[in-house]
């Protein structure tokens, strides 16, 4: 465990303090390899291709945008449960979440229409661990 880190579920969650990035995002296949956009915020690859998540004016217009908000908490990577228990939490209300876990953050993506509602229900589910 890295000094600084968090591995107790409750405190992860008491901890989780949701920050909402103002600006929108998008996936976006990135087909020449030596094309790796300076803005993009993560690159991921996969068998099929690279991805780079990129910020909105930077992608097609159709694509699909997503909002990314940044769990504060310096959680170790070998906790246990926080991406469950914040994908549970959006699922039940219908909202999709996708998960990239930083060596400090985690970092989720969700429907940018459901950006208040995601922070509304990731504010709850930390106070609801503080008691």
């Amino acid at each position: 465990m890295k000094p600084g880190t968090v591995t107790d579920l409750k405190a992860m969650l008491i901890g989780m303090d949701p920050k909402l990035c103002e600006r929108s995002w998008c996936f976006h296949a990135v087909s020449d390899a030596t094309f790796l956009p300076e803005t993009a915020f993560a690159i991921i690859r996969e068998e099929e291709g690279m991805c780079a998540i990129i910020p909105a004016p930077a992608a097609p217009a159709d694509a699909p945008q997503f909002a990314r908000i940044t769990l504060q908490v310096h959680s170790d990577l070998q906790g246990v449960g926080l991406t469950a228990a914040v994908a549970t939490t959006l699922a039940t209300s219908g909202i999709a979440c996708n998960v990239i876990a930083g060596l400090h953050h985690d970092h989720l993506f969700v429907q940018w229409d459901a950006r208040g509602e995601a922070m509304t229900l990731l504010t709850k589910l930390s106070q609801d661990a503080q008691r």
